[in-house]
């Protein structure tokens, strides 16, 4: 149970983590390359994810692993093109770029936390319920073991 409920905030911290980079940056992030886009829909897609989870679907656990994954490597090559923006000639975001710079590297530290995480978790296997049979005398809860012998029907 605090497992789903850490991937669920790791994966919201994600969503507003790139909707905050996709805000603050969309105007240096549209330059050409389109990774606008890309980051608008990586946010909505982790938004979508820790709903998923929060609702104990942990079949969503390796595409949010793997997307992670992927998320990480862009952040891991764009981090340093961020810093490189301080110097005059480029153009500004909304926000500065070594604050955009600092989230990227935040982004890609808590994708690695999403990936073992979300790992983690799948192995737990949260759909995997016990069956157990009625009348044998142990408590397995209400109306069992009454101590009466089962009617005939």
């Amino acid at each position: 149970m605090t497992t789903k409920w850490l991937i669920v905030l790791l994966l919201l911290l994600t969503a507003g983590l790139a909707a905050l980079i996709t805000i603050g940056g969309w105007s240096v992030l549209e330059g050409g390359n389109g990774m606008g886009f890309v980051c608008a829909i990586y946010a909505i897609l982790y938004f979508c994810f820790a709903f998923l989870v929060a609702r104990w679907r942990r079949g969503i656990l390796p595409l949010a692993a793997a997307l992670s994954m992927i998320l990480a490597i862009f952040c891991a090559v764009g981090a340093d093109s961020w810093f490189a923006r301080d110097k005059s000639g480029f153009s500004e975001a909304a926000l500065s770029s070594s604050l955009v710079g600092v989230l990227v590297i935040i982004l890609a530290v808590i994708q690695l936390a999403v990936i073992v995480v979300a790992l983690y978790g799948f192995n737990q296997a949260w759909n995997v319920e016990e069956e157990r049979p009625i009348g044998n005398g142990e408590n397995y809860g209400a109306g069992a073991g009454g101590g009466t012998a089962p009617q005939p029907a």
